[in-house]
């Protein structure tokens, strides 16, 4: 078995989450008293909120490449980063070590072509749904890709750092955040991606497929750590 790097801590919330689905993974495959084999690096999400806010990019990709480095030091085979937005500083990581890094759009795009869906809605903060760094892959893969109007996409930032990061799971995000994929779908969305690690906390009803990207993700981490 392949040892996982967990780049993790942004939020905490959902690295448990990447925590607990790659051990109940390979435990299903492997069976017995089977669990993953992970390295865990948990920054402090304090000093990334602060680049985030910032548009100090540059400098969140270092500090998360030299955590990246360090997990490769300490054994890691590949790495995983648990967070949707920083994968904007993907680059950054990826040239600063050896090792693979395991890429959260990827298995989301794997998922949509398994389901044939070709125009989907996008779901994340405020820089997930309005930066390129995201919408371009699904584009080089032949995947329209919509995203809610700028009122609702910042109510979609407020929620997830006021509320998802911190745990909180309230009755009336849960409404709106449901009511914005509605919407999507009406737009022709024939699918709404969940493009935020916390997202998948509301556990949001919708007539539309939606995907975990942590989930696609974690699963996705697991089959390349038994290959």
């Amino acid at each position: 078995m392949k040892t996982a790097g967990l780049i993790g801590g942004m939020s905490w919330e959902s690295t448990l989450i990447y925590y607990r689905l790659m051990n109940q993974g390979v435990a299903q495959r492997l069976g017995g008293h089977h669990s993953a084999a992970l390295l865990l690096a948990s920054v402090d999400f304090a000093d990334i909120e602060a680049c985030q806010a910032a548009g100090e990019w540059h400098r969140a990709g270092e500090l998360l490449a030299d955590t990246a480095r360090r997990l490769e030091s300490a054994g890691a085979d590949f790495l995983i980063l648990c967070t949707n937005t920083m994968h904007k500083v993907a680059p950054a990581i990826e040239a600063a070590v050896s090792i693979p890094l395991l890429h959260i759009v990827a298995p989301t795009i794997a998922a949509c072509r398994a389901t044939g869906h070709r125009r989907v809605g996008l779901l994340g903060t405020r820089f997930t749904m309005e930066d390129d760094f995201y919408r371009v892959e699904f584009e080089r893969a032949g995947i329209d890709v919509i995203v809610p109007p700028a009122n609702e996409r910042d109510l979609l930032h407020r929620i997830i750092f006021d509320e998802l990061v911190h745990g909180t799971v309230a009755r009336a995000s849960v409404g709106q955040v449901e009511h914005i994929i509605d919407t999507l779908q009406r737009r022709g969305a024939d699918a709404v991606v969940l493009g935020c690690t916390e997202l998948g906390l509301l556990d949001c009803r919708a007539k539309v497929q939606l995907l975990d990207t942590t989930v696609l993700h974690a699963q996705a981490a697991v089959e390349l750590a038994l290959v």
